[in-house]
């Protein structure tokens, strides 16, 4: 039989006073640790982690990938999970992680997928229908880590590394209200126009037109947003205009480049 495997959990943070207890709650019963890395929280974030047993660090909010980096060197294991603060292991997810780790079977691969499904603020727990994604989130840090992107926070495992699947899912609440969500989008994607200047990506103009109805028919159709009723057309059409506000703000850039440029010169 395979050694045990110690489990680290990280969670970056800002003002999630009211969710981080349940998020570190969730994860205890596998957690060799937690790591909670705060980034200027005002609600009183770092006492609430505190109280469930977090290890707390302050450090200047960098962007997600560096923050997500800047966490993982503070665990003192190999063997990663990272949680974020409106995220919840499930009692069925943390019972097969803590059953993978103790009896070893955790290393037949250096990365572990899991589901991450939608739950609303009027929800116990996610819908038959839930949308979710697929991302890595328990790992060997020695074979591959979080990228450093501002934006894209995912793990990035070396072209041709064995990828398992964990077969329970987190819950994701991501959303607290409708205002929270306009103003986390207007955020998002503003950060989004940013790293696509960075890249030098440009837009193309057909999109402000085509962008916010292709975007409403993926999320009502195929994220299965119409099968919530009247609640699918709100967070469809949230997701929608956040998908236009990224394409708009890029375009607004183009244009502020453009007249700080100046005219072009005559031949």
């Amino acid at each position: 039989m395979s050694e045990a495997k110690a489990i680290s959990v990280f969670i970056i943070a800002r003002d999630e006073a009211d969710r981080i207890g349940h998020a570190i709650d969730s994860v205890k019963s596998f957690a060799d640790e937690i790591i909670v890395v705060d980034s200027g929280s005002q609600d009183g974030t770092r006492d609430v982690a505190a109280r469930h047993g977090a290890r707390v660090i302050e450090n200047p909010w960098s962007g997600y990938g560096p923050q997500k980096r800047f966490a993982e060197d503070q665990c003192r294991n190999d063997w990663l999970f990272n949680l974020d603060a409106d995220e919840a292991a499930t009692p069925a997810l943390a019972l097969e992680i803590e059953a993978l780790a103790r009896s070893g079977a955790l290393v037949s691969s250096p990365f572990w997928q899991v589901s991450i499904l939608d739950v609303f603020a009027h929800e116990d727990g996610p819908a038959p229908w839930a949308y979710g994604y697929v991302q890595i989130r328990l790992y060997d840090r020695r074979v591959g880590r979080f990228s450093d992107s501002t934006v894209h926070d995912t793990v990035r495992p070396p072209e041709g590394a064995r990828l398992a699947r964990l077969k329970q899912a987190m819950e994701h609440r991501s959303i607290r209200s409708v205002a929270f969500h306009v103003e986390k989008m207007n955020r998002y994607s503003t950060m989004q126009a940013l790293d696509m200047a960075k890249r030098g990506r440009k837009v193309a103009r057909w999109r402000l037109l085509a962008e916010f109805p292709l975007a409403f028919l993926k999320a009502y159709v195929l994220r299965r947003y119409m099968l919530y009723g009247w609640w699918g057309i709100v967070i469809s059409v949230n997701f929608a205009y956040t998908r236009f506000l990224r394409i708009a703000k890029t375009y607004e850039g183009e244009l502020a480049a453009r007249h700080a440029a100046g005219p072009p010169p005559r031949v």
